[in-house]
């Protein structure tokens, strides 16, 4: 039987909190932020909950956490 890997794209990606939720950082906030308004700038700032739909494909990725 081969061993359980992580994958490290996804280990990089999400951090599971404490309380089993999986916090993410958030998108359309690397390049082309001249065109993008200080408001929605200042609202992409901090990190996110992953959404419930989506915790299954991250628990395959991450076995460990």
């Amino acid at each position: 039987m081969p061993k359980m890997k992580t994958k490290k794209s996804a280990a990089k990606r999400f951090r599971v909190r404490p309380g089993g939720t999986v916090k993410r950082g958030q998108a359309f906030k690397r390049h082309i932020l001249t065109k993008k308004t200080t408001k929605n700038k200042r609202h992409l700032r901090g990190a996110t909950a992953v959404h419930d739909s989506d915790l299954k494909q991250i628990a395959v990725m991450m076995p460990f956490a």
